[in-house]
């Protein structure tokens, strides 16, 4: 699962689902001028293709690789047959599916009421929860198409974090070094996803 790779663009039909393992997934939404924002992300924690058992075989989203890594790949036939029989696979992805939309949820939210210092911190935040390492590879004008904001606003943010010695940026490469002070600088939104992930997929 190399970074930049498209799972599906909005309207395919969907014949696989992926269990990232160590890669981390972006579900964008993308408009007619070809300007995207993303709506939500995936790791280990989840999977990729709920449509096929949501009762849909697409979605007006595109999915691609924002962290490089591995992932399971399965035939969607195959999550239907064992979704259908009504057992614990079923109450998990359902549960995950809660999470997931409480994370479509507040990124809108998010994305309109704070600012892209905030926005950009709540990002790295939830893609270091679904990574082994606190290092991204990641361009700032590909964060900046993921938050749906111009790559100066992304700059001058991450310029800010660095100076106050919460990252190390260059060029490609984040490195978060302080992540105690990168919660404190993030809005609530970051920990309403988080608490309701963990609440909803902890062990039960």
């Amino acid at each position: 699962m190399p970074l930049g790779k498209v799972l599906y663009e909005p309207g395919d039909k969907m014949r696989h689902v992926y269990f990232p393992t160590d890669c981390i997934v972006s579900l964008l939404y993308v408009m007619e001028s070809g300007s995207s924002a993303e709506i939500s992300v995936v790791g280990n924690e989840g999977l990729v293709g709920i449509s096929l058992f949501m009762g849909g075989e697409s979605t007006s989203s595109r999915a691609i690789v924002q962290s490089g890594g591995s992932s399971y790949r399965l035939l969607g036939q195959r999550l239907i047959d064992e979704f259908s029989r009504h057992g614990p696979l079923m109450s998990l992805v359902l549960r995950y599916t809660q999470a997931l939309i409480t994370q479509m949820a507040q990124t809108a939210v998010c994305n309109r009421h704070h600012s892209i210092g905030q926005q950009l911190c709540r990002w790295l935040l939830l893609s270091l929860d679904r990574l082994p390492t606190n290092h991204l590879i990641m361009t700032q004008e590909l964060i900046a198409d993921m938050l749906g904001v111009r790559r100066e606003g992304v700059t001058e943010a991450a310029g800010r974090l660095q100076k106050l010695g919460v990252i190390k940026y260059r060029r490609g490469h984040i490195e978060v070094i302080d992540r105690p002070r990168l919660e404190q600088m993030s809005c609530e939104c970051y920990a309403v996803v988080k608490r309701e992930t963990d609440r909803l997929l902890s062990p039960r």
